[in-house]
């Protein structure tokens, strides 16, 4: 349990560099850094610790695939758009 949970945290962090490097330019901006790099690690724990209490011990591959969804989606919901903020109609 002990090597899933760091496996989990290693795939968190790895995806949260891979974000900051790799999306800024295209797709928006992440809000902070540090948010950003704080974010992964916890959300890839708590994705292969969600995954290993509803599998059971002996899934290994599924409980860190899960750990890098869980980690994906939640650094997903820190992007921000890219461009210049947009006007509301009614202002």
């Amino acid at each position: 349990m002990l090597w899933e949970a760091l496996g989990s945290v290693l795939i968190g962090l790895a995806v949260s560099l891979g974000a900051l490097r790799w999306l800024p330019a295209r797709f928006g901006r992440f809000r902070s850094r540090t948010l950003t790099l704080g974010t992964g690690p916890v959300a890839g724990l708590f994705g292969g610790l969600l995954a290993r209490s509803v599998l059971g011990p002996g899934h290994v591959l599924a409980t860190l695939a899960a750990s890098l969804v869980v980690a994906v989606a939640l650094l997903s919901l820190l992007l921000r758009p890219a461009g210049p903020p947009r006007r509301s109609a009614t202002a």
